[in-house]
């Protein structure tokens, strides 16, 4: 397919707004051609991860669910397709991360959409009992939690760090054949960061992310969340 220059179909865009200089606008489409541009190159991206060969075959493995035992086949339920975040909350830890738990409060709210088209699981290693509690302070809703009780899941798919500390994952499996197989895991950690940046995936998966990213204080380098405020 032959697309129209980015340049070309921001120059067609007729917003103006109320005050604005010429200078402003001159500026202003220039980034919106760079907007067509990510837009574009994200859909590019999502076309080569969607064509990627059929990845290596998962062993089933067992967790601790909310309504009790289950196995990794049993948390794609109807699905052809797995989305699992390993969340860091170990059993060394007396509160989970905010990050991770900032990230999940989102989720939380569009989980009943994603599971729409895919399964759905929140892995971490301590016990579901913990899990299930802080679940219900923070008021979440809808996301599917499991423990890794004996941490073999998290083991092989890199949710342990060597110091025992947990590692954020976000993992796709898929059933297509029969067979779960991995289809595609997040791989951009602090050996691919760029200079100033935390590691971080892309297109990024907080929502906090994106919107802070619009304002001109942008995410800045001095802020984290917090759990309670």
């Amino acid at each position: 397919m032959t697309l129209v220059p980015a340049a070309e179909l921001a120059a067609r865009e007729t917003a103006r707004w109320p005050g604005e200089s010429p200078e402003y606008r001159v500026a202003r489409t220039a980034l919106l051609a760079e907007e067509i541009e990510l837009r574009r190159h994200i859909e590019r991206v999502a076309q080569m991860r969607r064509a990627l060969p059929p990845g290596a075959e998962v062993k089933n493995y067992s967790f601790a669910g909310e309504s009790g035992p289950t196995d990794l086949d049993g948390m794609f339920g109807d699905k052809q397709s797995l989305v699992v975040y390993t969340y860091m909350f170990g059993p060394q830890r007396e509160r989970p991360c905010p990050m991770c738990t900032s990230l999940l409060s989102a989720w939380d709210g569009e989980a009943p959409d994603i599971r729409q088209r895919t399964g759905l699981a929140v892995i971490a290693r301590s016990p579901i009992a913990k899990l299930a509690a802080f679940k219900a302070e923070r008021g979440w809703q809808h996301l599917p939690l499991y423990s890794d009780e004996d941490q073999a899941f998290s083991r092989d798919y890199g949710a342990i760090a060597p110091d025992g500390s947990d590692i954020p994952q976000l993992l796709v499996f898929t059933r297509r054949d029969g067979t779960p197989r991995l289809f595609w895991a997040g791989e951009m950690g602090p050996d691919s960061a760029d200079p100033g940046q935390d590691p971080r995936g892309a297109p990024d998966l907080m929502p906090l992310w994106t919107i802070l990213d619009s304002t001109p204080e942008g995410r800045g380098t001095d802020w984290y969340p917090s759990l309670t405020y």
